[in-house]
């Protein structure tokens, strides 16, 4: 059994992220080996919401270059959180509006 902060590693903040805001969608960098029911448990447990979908996507590794030196960044899992038309929003998101 995992616990919730160790599925939820870290909220992604970016221009399209910020715009979902208004629908009540949601982007959390999470767990590689995290499934889409024990992240909406997570986000439930975490922010005290009820969670109406999790839409996961595995981010793939890019090629990355400094001057000489030639590598890659790593790979990562994105879930993106719908919730429920009657449900509260999740206040960390909301003073960055």
């Amino acid at each position: 059994m995992k616990l919730a902060q160790d599925i939820i590693i870290a909220p992604v903040i970016t221009e399209a992220s910020m715009a979902m805001i208004a629908q009540k969608r949601y982007v959390f960098k999470v767990a590689s080996d995290a499934n889409k029911p024990e992240i909406a448990k997570a986000v439930e447990e975490l922010f005290k919401v009820s969670v109406a979908d999790v839409n996961t996507i595995s981010m793939k590794r890019k090629p990355r270059r400094l001057r000489m030196a030639v590598g890659y960044t790593s790979a990562w899992k994105k879930a993106i959180v719908t919730l429920k038309s009657d449900s509260k929003t999740i206040e960390f998101f909301d003073g960055m509006m």
